[in-house]
């Protein structure tokens, strides 16, 4: 066994109170735990490991922001077609039929956030059924014409 030279270490009150904290409930005597987080701190192994850890949760979340990027993109190009065809296609009402067009389209965006609430609840995407429509329909251009 290797003899031990003492070291004398100044804490402030927080970390000395966490310090004795951990040793309690590790059973284990501070200077014990002292040495295991320098040597943790002086090991470079421990540095790679926990770089490489670091950079391995990075890519996750570089990959995870992606795909939210791809179905924004997805979700606002969808968007402002149908708005744009919407905007084409809609001829104006004449006014003794507005009141009841109004009426009636409250009625329909009830419906509307009722399936979507539905629809979300359980976890029901329109992203994932078109990619795998897309998956299964051959392209425009291999379907036969009607």
């Amino acid at each position: 066994m290797a003899i031990k030279q003492r070291l004398s270490v100044y804490l402030d009150a927080e970390m000395m109170a966490r310090l004795e904290k951990l040793a309690a409930k590790e059973r284990a005597p501070k200077s014990s735990i002292a040495e295991a987080a320098i040597i943790s701190f002086l090991t470079a192994d421990d540095a790679d490991r926990w770089e490489a850890a670091l950079t391995r949760r990075l890519d996750r979340l570089t990959r995870s922001v992606d795909r939210v990027e791809r179905d924004l993109e997805f979700s606002v190009e969808a968007l402002a077609l149908y708005i744009r065809a919407w905007l084409t296609a809609t001829p104006p009402l004449p006014d003794g039929v507005q009141a009841a067009a109004q009426a009636k389209g409250r009625e329909r965006y009830e419906s509307f956030i009722e399936a979507l609430g539905r629809r979300l609840a359980k976890g029901q995407r329109l992203s994932r059924e078109v990619g795998e429509e897309l998956a299964t329909d051959p392209p425009e251009a291999d379907r036969p014409l009607p």
